[in-house]
């Protein structure tokens, strides 16, 4: 059962938010990068999971990507989308920026 007795408004302070700390990634610090085409009408993305890093990093890490690859993508659920098939290019990458890195998949 929930409970109904949180603060929603009050009329000294207005609408009154919960603020949540911001959770830290889990994981064993490897990053796995993969190629998937399922849900995508066959066009494939490269997806790199596992990076310790917070939304803001994350964000920051996949722009310098997207600009490696001269390509689109997103950073989305702690892992990073990358638009085409550039594994080996970014995993030759990121082992320079000093991560562990598996190719995982076909």
């Amino acid at each position: 059962m929930k409970d109904n007795n949180r603060l929603v408004y009050s009329t000294d302070k207005g609408r009154i938010k919960e603020t949540t700390a911001p959770q830290k990634p889990e994981g064993d610090g490897i990053l796995r990068i993969r190629r998937e085409t399922k849900g995508r009408n066959g066009k494939g993305v490269t997806v790199i999971d596992g990076f310790l890093l917070d939304e803001q990093a994350l964000k920051a890490e996949a722009k310098k990507l997207k600009q490696l690859c001269g390509t689109g993508g997103t950073a989305k659920g702690g892992s990073v989308e990358i638009q085409g098939d550039h594994r080996q290019k970014l995993a030759d990458y990121l082992k320079t920026e000093g991560f562990q890195v598996k190719l995982s998949g076909g």
